[in-house]
């Protein structure tokens, strides 16, 4: 939820009879502001079923002396990928 999002869940629940009061409401208000970006990180990890790209690293190498001309130029791409679950975490 976004921040218009949020205001208007939690007017609505104000209005409810047995609902939150506006003071509840400020609170949660201001709980989710500030921990949006975490609360959402841990649902995340706690909902996902498979291996995910923790990081990615990747470089072209290219040579550019031999002895003899037809080695020179040729490219050769490198990529370094780390995949893994929350647990496990394994180098490809």
């Amino acid at each position: 939820m976004d921040a218009n999002q949020i205001e208007a869940f939690l007017t609505a629940q104000t209005k409810k009879q047995g609902g939150i009061t506006v003071e509840q409401s400020a609170v949660i208000a201001k709980f989710w502001k500030n921990h949006k970006r975490k609360i959402r990180e841990s649902m995340i990890n706690h909902t996902r079923w498979e291996n995910t790209l923790k990081s990615l690293k990747w470089r072209v190498d290219v040579k550019s002396q031999s002895r003899y001309s037809d080695q020179v130029s040729n490219a050769a791409a490198v990529v370094e990928m780390e995949i893994g679950t929350n647990d496990k975490v394994s180098s490809i």
